[in-house]
């Protein structure tokens, strides 16, 4: 259908319009305003340079004086000083104020007096001077210089009246735009004070009383009336009012009813929050337990009128069930008597379900986003309907009942991962220490037996066996330091300060540690690895360096990798000759478990640099994801 085009407003509409009246009256004062700085901005660029031009102009009676009074003096250079004195005078005849204030139109009076004072200097004084100038260095006689004085008289007058009218030339652009300014001035006076009377009488007013008749309706008074009610804006805003408070008062006889009815809406809507917040509350809190169940089912109860209920958990589609928490009484009907649980447990939505026995219970899925855990099983009484708010209620209570179920589920499984873990790298830390240790140490009693069996010299197999059992009972300690930090510290950087303490104090090793505030994600086996490492080579520089300053320093790389840096100003790199001394293997074997790159190295000035560089494992998914 083609759309209709909008109404042209008519000529008596745009006489009848407020808005038009006033938007005249601010164009008119607006057309003043902009006229009178018009003519302001005109009178003032043409008296722009004004006073700049009537100084040069004046300051030509005083050069006139001054190339007399080189004509009357004798001195040698006259000549040369008076044709300065001439290229000054007409310099400043050429300067551009002075051309600029004079009108181009030649009948002008100030035109006049300027062709004339121009005419008198070119055939009158300038040939006067140069003459007397270039006459030196005789001197003039008193009626030569008699003469000569009366004509610069005469042609300094000139001067004057060319000042004088310059001046009246400037007072009588003032003057004008004096006058201008003075009846705009005024005619802006004069339209502003019929505008304010505009506004007060025709907007102000009618305004002030439909505010008071908004007040009158506010206190519940639908009776008032405007009188305002022509064909201008207001008018039309009036005749809208005396509408809406004649719909008002039709609209206010069945008020009352409506109001009794949303009041029964809210207190509604305020008892399904009240137990929607008092479940969410109970089952978020704490670990939800079976007394915490059947509290929920307790309100669900009470504040929506419904039998007894049962949480039934179960496997979707299993056989099998079990049932953590129920209302049901000793003579209630068991919804699950026919143990078919396929019936309660092989749908994922709700559904009324209508036994043998005729009783209706209303089945809802227990589930989160991931699985789905059980049902809620709730018997409905005869003759109650469900509405769909209750359902919907039902649904979300049911919906949060599995997400407490499957939290409770995921907590107890990480915590079975937690302890797992936490073996794992327990049997690591033993199996790459005392597990070697105990390996050699067993090598070495098959050689002392073979040795003993042979008769042969036992001192040194039994050496070494002491220092292997000296190197296990060592590694045992550090060990159980290691672990017992990891327990008593917060995180990496206080195992790492209690660390620093330690082997401070067991040697005469200052040692210091330098940590990043912001370390990338690190788990818990990555930690271990990396303490165990540093105390590894903290061990190495307290027995075999012979240090007396060490550092430690551990931060994060702009790509995202981790790097270790254990540094020290003792002897250097030395490779220990006993076979039972593994402690590089050993760093070396960690290293390999994240993936990283050690190295060892001599410091430029003296001592060793121990650099260990990898990338975290979350820090490599983080990346897969968002590659």
């Amino acid at each position: 259908m083609p759309t209709r085009r909008p109404a042209l407003p008519s000529w008596k509409t745009l006489q009848n319009s407020l808005l038009l009246r006033m938007g005249g009256a601010v164009a008119a004062i607006a057309v003043l305003a902009i006229l009178g700085m018009s003519v302001s901005g005109l009178v003032a660029e043409s008296t722009q340079g004004g006073g700049e031009a009537i100084n040069r102009s004046g300051s030509l009676r005083m050069q006139s004086w001054y190339m007399a009074g080189l004509c009357l003096a004798t001195p040698e250079d006259g000549a040369g000083k008076m044709a300065d004195a001439i290229r000054d005078f007409e310099a400043t005849l050429a300067d551009p104020t002075i051309l600029t204030m004079l009108p181009r139109a030649n009948a002008t009076e100030l035109t006049v007096t300027w062709q004339g004072m121009l005419q008198e200097w070119r055939q009158g004084i300038r040939p006067r001077f140069l003459a007397v100038a270039e006459s030196r260095p005789v001197s003039l006689d008193a009626a030569a210089r008699k003469a000569l004085l009366n004509e610069t008289s005469r042609f300094v007058g000139q001067i004057d009246r060319l000042v004088k009218q310059m001046e009246d030339t400037t007072e009588a652009k003032i003057r004008v735009m004096r006058l201008v300014l003075g009846g705009t001035l005024g005619l802006t006076l004069l339209v502003v004070l019929l505008t304010i009377w505009l506004i007060h009488t025709q907007l102000v007013l009618p305004l002030k009383r439909l505010l008071d008749l908004s007040r009158h309706v506010g206190r519940g008074d639908l009776t008032v009336r405007t009188p305002y009610t022509g064909e201008d804006e207001l008018g039309l805003l009036g005749c809208a009012f005396n509408s809406m408070a004649e719909d008002l008062s039709k609209l206010y006889q069945d008020l009352e009813g409506r109001v009794r009815q949303k009041t029964a809406e809210l207190t509604r809507s305020n008892l399904s929050l009240e137990l929607l917040y008092h479940s969410i509350a109970r089952l978020h809190g704490a670990i939800p337990g079976r007394e915490t169940y059947r509290a929920v089912l307790c309100d669900i109860e009470v504040l929506l009128g419904l039998g007894h209920g049962t949480i039934c958990l179960g496997e979707q589609g299993g056989q099998s069930r079990r049932v953590v928490a129920s209302t049901m009484q000793a003579n209630d009907a068991d919804p699950c008597a026919t143990g078919d649980c396929l019936r309660c447990h092989v749908v994922d939505h709700t559904r009324i379900r209508i036994a043998e026995n005729s009783h209706r219970h209303l089945n809802l899925p227990l589930s989160d986003a991931e699985h789905q855990y059980g049902v809620l099983i709730l018997e409905i009484p005869v003759g109650v309907e469900l509405e769909t708010w209750q359902v919907q209620l039902l649904e979300a209570l049911s919906r949060h009942i599995g997400v407490a179920i499957g939290a409770e589920r995921r907590i107890e499984q990480n915590r079975r991962l937690a302890l797992l873990e936490e073996r794992a790298v327990i049997a690591r830390e033993l199996h790459d220490s005392l597990a070697q240790s105990l390996a050699y140490m067993k090598i070495q009693v098959s050689r002392l037996k073979s040795a003993m069996k042979a008769a042969q010299p036992t001192d040194e197999v039994l050496e070494e066996l002491r220092e292997g059992l000296n190197g296990a009972y060592q590694q045992l300690r550090e060990l159980l330091a290691t672990f017992r930090l990891r327990m008593e510290g917060d995180n990496l950087h206080s195992a790492l300060e209690q660390t620093v303490a330690e082997f401070a104090q067991r040697g005469e090793v200052k040692i210091s540690l330098d940590m990043s505030a912001n370390l990338c994600p690190l788990s818990p086996n990555e930690e271990i690895h990396i303490l165990q490492i540093v105390r590894e080579a903290l061990s190495n520089v307290l027995h075999h360096a012979r240090a007396r300053r060490a550092r430690v320093g551990l931060d994060c790389l702009a790509e995202g990798s981790v790097r270790l840096l254990v540094e020290d100003d003792g002897e250097g790199i030395v490779k220990p000759a006993d076979p039972h001394h593994y402690g590089m293997t050993i760093m070396e074997e960690r290293t390999r478990s994240l993936n990283g790159k050690l190295t060892f190295e001599a410091r430029p000035q003296s001592g060793t640099r121990v650099a260990l560089v990898f990338t975290p494992r979350r820090v490599l998914s983080q990346t897969a994801q968002s590659g």
